[in-house]
């Protein structure tokens, strides 16, 4: 996703570890070029998530409003920031009634936490071209820590004169740990939603000129 950056007051940097130094040293030089400030380009991009409905098939959505900051450190990923603000209210799995359900009180509630929040609190290379972002993940007021894996796709000037970088952020959450705990039982055994949902982001971030 977007690695994103909100405006600090100067601060005094720890000595990077010899662990870090390495492995930010080995960092393709591609990579460092993408310094700078993105934000995502939402037309070609998706927000979105899937969950096991019924225990046999898969439900897929996307929210579709939302804001971005980034700020992404080629040469010190450590230093890389994300920040993503989503409206909840849209919410959209390609069936009125069912985003109906889910934005309402069994659900996301979004009268009362109209806002989901995804804040970055670390960065960490793992290798080639994939990073693990840690941040805290805020839904229906409640905020956890979250691991994303984060994978880069490439960059690309394109014909309108606009830098591009392509990002794939994933990972999978207990939606209970959020307060969303709604659901029903079968008979055969099981429940109609699952609590594991997995958290997609398709990122294409345009380099900011500001």
């Amino acid at each position: 996703m977007n690695i994103f950056s909100r405006r600090q007051s100067a601060v005094i940097e720890p000595t990077p570890t010899v662990a870090t130094a390495v492995a930010e040293a080995a960092l393709d030089p591609a990579l460092r070029a993408l310094t700078g400030r993105w934000t995502i380009d939402r037309p070609h991009s998706r927000i979105g998530f899937s969950v096991r409905h019924a225990m046999v098939t898969t439900v897929r959505g996307a929210f579709t409003d939302y804001d971005s900051t980034l700020y992404f450190d080629g040469a010190r990923p450590s230093e890389s920031r994300a920040e993503l603000v989503i409206r909840v209210a849209s919410v959209d799995t390609g069936v009125e009634q069912r985003d109906a359900h889910l934005v309402g009180r069994d659900f996301f509630d979004v009268r009362r936490y109209p806002e989901m929040l995804f804040r970055s609190t670390s960065t960490v290379h793992k290798g080639g071209e994939t990073f693990c972002m840690t941040g805290d993940l805020t839904i229906r007021g409640v905020t956890r820590p979250v691991d994303l894996q984060l994978d880069y796709l490439g960059s690309v000037m394109d014909p309108f004169g606009y830098e591009r970088a392509g990002f794939d952020g994933t990972t999978t959450i207990d939606r209970t740990e959020w307060g969303l705990v709604y659901n029903q039982r079968l008979k055969a055994g099981g429940t109609m939603v699952s609590e594991k949902v997995r958290l997609q982001f398709d990122i294409s971030a345009v380099r900011s000129t500001s």
